[in-house]
């Protein structure tokens, strides 16, 4: 009776959804084994990375002038004398390790000459490829985000013209997503609209945010947007580029400056890393490049590029005796995979016979 008032069924009176099935507990020892096992997957990855840095130093900075002095200069003079002294002293200075550097270093190995501490030419090889490594390995400091804990880590590019920043960022990009961290790029170099859109292209490349405001914008409303969008979207790391800039031109220098405080304005301690691109290939004049960087923008690691092409390898001796900032990666390469964490004892391997029958 009255079945026409009765209700017909419809999409609102479907039965009621399943309630959702309960989440999984993990126990403590399960979740033991499994950060385990990401640390086992991450000790193996960054010795896979290791040997593979290795032989790309052998086969790029192997082929440095340092390297090619190094390589006949024992067999040259296989007696342990002053001659032999003088070559190292020459080989050092020609392939820009410096005239400070190189002198602290001859000078020492000759006291040592003199008071009969090597008995050979042998020895004597033994004791520069330590005293080499002893100046590299307090600068081989790699850039840990995931131990800093800050989020977003600000990452400040900086350099002069032409040494590769913009290329380091993408490949930098691409390392710290492959250790799972998530990215935004900020598009800095507004001088050049080819930087930003080259930035644009390597973010697109990585699936990466890039945010822009064209050629002329105020760099440092640039990244003071690109850091309040990377903190709303919970993003784990911000790489800012820079125009390249002479250190020499006070007014571009200025304004890194006003990009620092800008940034601190969200973030006191932003930027977390101020990362300067130094080309291998400029030799001396890039202990004067970070020196005006340095003073302008508190410089805490280097990125040393184009290892790969004319560079005479001596520089990072330079560099890490008179600034002692971290070395983080060196460039061999155009790959992504080609920005390298540095290896003070590779570099040194690629350099140095490990003996005089090598």
């Amino acid at each position: 009776m009255f079945d026409f008032l009765k209700k017909k069924p419809g999409k609102d009176d479907a039965a009621p959804a399943a309630p959702p099935a309960p989440r999984k507990v993990y126990t403590p020892e399960e979740l033991a084994r499994a950060f385990d096992a990401v640390q086992e997957e991450k000790a193996a990855r960054a010795a896979l990375e290791r040997e593979q840095t290795r032989e790309a130093l052998k086969e790029t900075v192997g082929g440095s002038l340092l390297a090619r002095s190094f390589g006949g200069l024992f067999a040259r003079h296989p007696r342990l004398d002053d001659d032999l002294l003088d070559e190292i002293e020459t080989a050092l200075i020609s392939a820009d390790v410096g005239v400070p550097a190189t002198t602290a270093l001859v000078e020492g190995l000759r006291k040592r000459m003199k008071a009969r501490e090597f008995a050979d030419a042998s020895a004597l090889l033994g004791a520069l490829r330590r005293e080499l490594l002893a100046m590299l390995a307090p600068v081989a400091k790699p850039l840990d985000i995931a131990a800093d804990g800050r989020k977003p880590f600000v990452v400040l590019t900086v350099g002069v013209n032409g040494v590769g920043k913009t290329t380091t960022i993408g490949k930098l990009a691409r390392r710290f997503q492959l250790d799972g961290h998530s990215l935004m790029l900020a598009a800095g170099d507004t001088f050049r609209a080819a930087a930003v859109e080259q930035l644009q292209v390597w973010g697109q490349r990585n699936n990466v945010a890039v945010v822009a405001q064209g050629q002329d914008a105020d760099a440092a409303s640039v990244a003071f947007d690109a850091l309040q969008a990377a903190k709303a979207r919970g993003i784990d790391v911000l790489i800012a580029d820079t125009a390249g800039r002479l250190h020499t031109q006070a007014g571009l220098m200025a304004e890194l400056g006003k990009i620092r405080r800008v940034l601190a304005k969200i973030d006191p301690d932003a930027p977390h890393e101020v990362l300067m691109v130094i080309d291998g290939t400029t030799g001396q004049n890039a202990l004067s490049q970070l020196r005006s960087f340095h003073q302008a923008t508190g410089v805490t690691g280097l990125v040393v590029t184009k290892l790969d092409g004319s560079a005479k390898g001596g520089v990072l001796f330079a560099l890490a005796r008179e600034f002692a900032i971290p070395i983080r990666f060196v460039g061999l390469g155009e790959k992504p995979e080609d920005l390298r964490v540095f290896d003070p004892e590779a570099f040194v391997d690629a350099l140095l016979p490990a003996s005089l029958g090598d």
